[in-house]
């Protein structure tokens, strides 16, 4: 399966795409983790440094590369879960133009949705827990305005494809999970 998980910093897109690779068998892909691997000294480290840590989105000549080198190995021929990716309505576009050249379609939007304290709250003991640079009160405010401006969007653009579910985020990760699970089961 190819399913798109779209929600605010800190909804839980790792959290339950971690739990969702055990029960699909596909790869679990994270922009954020990808570009924050890219060697921080190497120019292009340099350059997506200078947007991660402040809250800023990493331009899409630098993340469509990334992405579709990562679709074009072998464990992503069957489906994977993508996690903060498509971030803007472009790369949805970019994204969707690359999947129908081979021949496939994206088949769930997962919306998890969880209100303003809450991600705060999950932000910053993430901070604590991951030693996350990019999780202090001013890049989280910025991630979450960038999150409001560039990326609720895209969900307009899967809304049009009929494939988005809706997904409460405030529960516990074992409900939203359960959640997941259910919606997935009712596409088939």
């Amino acid at each position: 399966m190819w399913i798109v998980f779209i929600g605010p910093p800190g909804a839980g897109k790792g959290t339950q795409c971690s739990r969702l690779v055990e029960s699909l068998s596909v790869p679990h892909l994270s922009t954020g983790d990808m570009l924050r691997d890219t060697e921080r000294d190497s120019p292009l480290g340099k350059v997506v440094a200078s947007y991660i840590d402040v809250g800023r989105l990493a331009p899409d000549y630098l993340v469509m590369p990334i992405v579709t080198k990562r679709l074009s190995e072998n464990d992503c021929q069957s489906g994977c879960l993508f996690d903060g990716f498509p971030r803007t309505v472009h790369q949805a576009e970019l994204l969707d133009e690359f999947l129908k050249q081979r021949q496939v379609r994206i088949d769930a939007v997962l919306h998890l949705h969880v209100k303003p304290e809450v991600l705060l709250d999950r932000l910053l003991k993430r901070a604590e827990l991951q030693n996350r640079k990019d999780d202090n009160k001013e890049t989280i405010s910025a991630r979450l305005e960038v999150y409001r401006t560039q990326t609720a969007p895209v969900l307009q653009h899967y809304r049009g494809q009929g494939n988005v579910l809706e997904i409460d985020g405030d529960q516990s990760a074992d409900r939203v999970f359960d959640d997941i699970l259910t919606g997935l089961e009712s596409r088939k």
